[in-house]
């Protein structure tokens, strides 16, 4: 059986968006920082009915940081992961009314924005 010659041999392609939220999801728990993981999309129901939930554009974290700010947590792969036009409005939205709107693609990204946002952690 022949094998796929790799094009890119650099590990960070192989980390997935869903190894980002993990890996985030555990910061935040491990911090005892209040989050939620906010999914949004849609589905088709079994009957053939579309069902959307989340805005779009949202978020994949809602956490609330000290004093009660709160904070909204966009993850993406290290390598070739591209934030949306929604995504990006969303985030500016955010930023604009007082919270905090961040695109991190590890733990250590995470960590390093929200000391630089919050001067605290």
């Amino acid at each position: 059986m022949k094998q796929k010659k790799s094009i890119n041999r650099d590990p960070s392609y192989s980390i997935k968006e869903g190894d980002v939220i993990k890996a985030v999801d555990e910061w935040l728990t491990m911090r005892r920082i209040p989050h939620w993981r906010i999914n949004s999309g849609a589905l088709i129901t079994p009957k053939g009915r579309l069902v959307k939930f989340g805005a779009k554009g949202m978020s994949d974290f809602f956490a609330i940081g000290p004093n009660g700010k709160s904070i909204w947590i966009e993850c993406k792969r290290p390598r070739g992961g591209i934030v949306s036009e929604a995504q990006k409005e969303f985030i500016d939205c955010i930023n604009k009314h007082g919270g905090i709107g961040i695109v991190v693609n590890s733990a250590e990204s995470l960590e390093t924005k929200l000391k630089d946002k919050l001067c605290v952690l």
